[in-house]
């Protein structure tokens, strides 16, 4: 029989992928060089599960051990919200 679980309450970064130059430059500072732009709008991410793509519109977050992975707008707006 399967238990239920609530994810923890956890603060995470993340920089939505728009393309852009500064923001280019923002996440390869921000990501220890984990990140591979292509200049046809895309990244890939070097992530624990190997190599993943991020389109434009993607988040990508910062998880509570340093990692770096990207997430789709829909996924990221229906699990985080904006921290004060």
């Amino acid at each position: 029989m399967p238990s239920k679980y609530r994810k923890k309450p956890i603060v995470i970064e993340a920089i939505l992928w728009d393309g852009e130059p500064s923001t280019v430059e923002a996440l390869l500072r921000w990501s220890s060089g984990d990140i591979h732009y292509h200049a046809d709008g895309y990244i890939v991410i070097d992530t624990l599960e190997g190599r993943l793509t991020a389109s434009l519109g993607d988040y990508i977050i910062k998880g509570v051990q340093g990692e770096v992975y990207p997430c789709k707008p829909d996924i990221f707006e229906a699990t985080y919200e904006a921290v004060e």
